[in-house]
């Protein structure tokens, strides 16, 4: 098998080549990539890239993922969010390879309370939103093999990510704000790079090949939900109980709500995503979110202690 994948030095990329590096050949490709085009901007070079490889699977972990940023610079997020992914679908449909590609919540428009379901109306709040719905669309209607992982406040051990700067304010400041009104699962870029994997063999399987898997959209996310507000009082309880010496306490965030704290581009006040149909298609079990960012704070906080 032949994997070429893209985006390698965002937080899923860098997991995935480690996930696919032992189901075949992996070709990987980023911006600074030189003997092969990797920057999802560059439509005439992406295409080139994917006619050399000639892989059995495209992976695409690349995106525009500056949301505020992105009502700045419709074109460029349309470019890489939408019209990129829609280039890769249609060489993997010319190849009759696979196409696995990553979207979001923020295809919904947040409104409600229960968690959405794969089938639900979209309505995206913001550019960033538009542009990543726009790239699902054009995979459906250009490649006949796919899926497409919609997620949600993903994070990684390495790199930056809210966990961090929460421990990090926590040192210098005694009390702290966080929003309580967007709720969803922050899910571990590990996670999404095992189950991608996982993913992957079934549909290359003899049992694939009989189109058992189908072709679409799942939503892959951690189990449960919290909103940011919890989440980082739930990182401030690890901290204290392993002993780390913070000005802040769990009872020193105050929650406050979105418009207390104005961005450009409006968020989903609901971002739960239902991922039954993820679980059930592939046999798999989404661990709880606390089961991750328990992992990763403890891999933080041996380094800080």
């Amino acid at each position: 098998m032949k994997i070429l994948l893209f985006g390698t030095r965002g937080q899923v990329g860098w997991e995935l080549q480690r996930s696919l590096a032992s189901l075949g050949e992996l070709i990987t490709l980023d911006l600074d990539s030189t003997d092969l085009c990797g920057d999802l901007a560059d439509l005439q070079g992406l295409a080139e890239s994917v006619r050399t490889v000639s892989p059995d699977v495209i992976v695409n972990a690349a995106a525009y993922t500056a949301v505020d940023k992105a009502e700045s610079e419709p074109d460029r997020a349309r470019r890489i969010n939408a019209t990129a992914p829609g280039i890769l679908a249609q060489e993997a449909d010319k190849l009759g390879a696979w196409l696995v590609h990553y979207s979001t919540d923020y295809v919904f428009d947040g409104s409600g309370t229960q968690s959405w379901v794969e089938s639900d109306p979209t309505g995206p709040l913001n550019v960033y939103g538009e542009t990543k719905l726009e790239g699902e669309q054009l995979i459906a209607v250009n490649c006949k093999k796919y899926l497409i992982f919609r997620t949600s406040w993903v994070y990684a051990a390495r790199g930056d990510n809210f966990a961090k700067t929460i421990l990090r304010l926590a040192e210098e400041q005694e009390s702290l704000t966080a929003v309580n009104d967007q709720i969803g699962a922050p899910t571990d870029a590990s996670l999404l790079a095992d189950v991608t994997a996982h993913a992957i063999r079934c549909v290359l399987s003899p049992l694939g090949h009989n189109s058992l898997i189908p072709s679409g959209i799942y939503h892959v996310v951690s189990s449960g939900h919290i909103s940011w507000y919890g989440y980082a009082r739930f990182v401030l309880e690890a901290a204290h109980k392993a002993g780390l010496r913070l000005k802040a306490r769990p009872d020193s965030v105050d929650p406050i709500h979105s418009s207390d704290h104005p961005t450009p581009a409006c968020r989903p006040h609901n971002s739960r995503l239902d991922n039954t149909l993820f679980q059930n298609t592939f046999g798999l079990n989404l661990p709880h979110w606390q089961s991750g960012a328990t992992r990763m704070l403890t891999e933080i906080i041996e380094k800080q202690s």
